[in-house]
């Protein structure tokens, strides 16, 4: 009896596909979801107003966005971008927990990012364990 067993390259090659499938979507989203909080019709939701937070902070947060975003597409950056949005997930897991009250929702959302995240940190290590070497060039 012949056992016909697929060839272990395409199990690794349907990861990568997976994964960059997930960063290309996610990227995009997070670069849809940062750019209107630079517009200048954007107000800050008022549960923020209530935490004291002003429009700095929701700039700051956009272009934490924004930068991951487009990390997530580059694949030189893509491994550094998923760690700095896995701590803006935790960060925004935080904020919907304690500070903003009423967003268990967002918490569970913010929380199975950050999980995803620090997934696509993890698979991405050795684009990040490299970087540093781009910058020495």
């Amino acid at each position: 009896m012949t056992s016909y067993a697929a060839p272990a390259a395409r199990p690794r090659r349907a990861v990568n596909i997976a994964v960059w499938t997930v960063q290309i979507l996610l990227g995009l989203f997070f670069v849809g979801v940062a750019v209107p909080k630079f517009l200048p019709f954007f107000e800050a939701p008022p549960a923020f107003a209530e935490a004291g937070l002003g429009m700095a902070f929701i700039w700051f947060v956009g272009a934490c966005e924004l930068a991951g975003g487009v990390g997530l597409l580059v694949p030189r950056l893509s491994g550094a971008a998923a760690i700095g949005l896995t701590a803006l997930m935790v960060g925004a897991t935080v904020m919907n927990l304690w500070v903003l009250p009423g967003s268990a929702s967002n918490a569970v959302m913010s929380g199975t990012l950050a999980v995803v995240f620090a997934l696509l940190a993890r698979y991405r290590a050795p684009y990040t364990r490299a970087l540093p070497a781009t910058f020495r060039r």
